[in-house]
């Protein structure tokens, strides 16, 4: 098993940091239960284009990051590398939530799931008092 040590934490940190910048785009994933990796963070997240385990990880030689997706036992379903640290929420956004909706599409997507029912997923009917 790998060990964890300080340069790991700092970068966990350091990720973690970079992530709160824009926080109500990082809460829009569902984002949850972070923890520390070797070079980098992993959580979780409930997204429109992904629901699962991923991971932003620091590559030194490059001094960029790698950012991956995990689907059901730990599978690899996708990474992208050379990601720079001005653009890591964004490249996170796309491959969690928005993929490669248009901005209306997204926000017809966020309007539907507003309008239903948090156990079904059926439009709530409207009611009148």
């Amino acid at each position: 098993m790998t060990q964890i040590g300080q340069f790991d934490m700092e970068m966990a940190k350091y990720i973690l940091k970079i992530l709160k910048t824009q926080p109500n785009v990082v809460c829009s994933w569902g984002f949850r239960s972070p923890y520390v990796v070797k070079n980098g963070v992993r959580f979780h997240v409930n997204g429109f284009q992904h629901k699962g385990w991923c991971e932003v990880m620091y590559d030194e030689g490059r001094d960029t990051f790698i950012f991956s997706t995990f689907g059901k036992g730990g599978r690899v379903l996708s990474v992208i590398e050379d990601v720079y640290f001005d653009n890591l929420i964004e490249v996170i956004d796309s491959a969690v939530e928005t993929g490669k909706m248009s901005e209306e599409q997204y926000k017809e997507k966020v309007g539907s799931w507003l309008n239903s029912d948090p156990f079904t997923n059926a439009p709530l009917e409207h009611q009148t008092y």
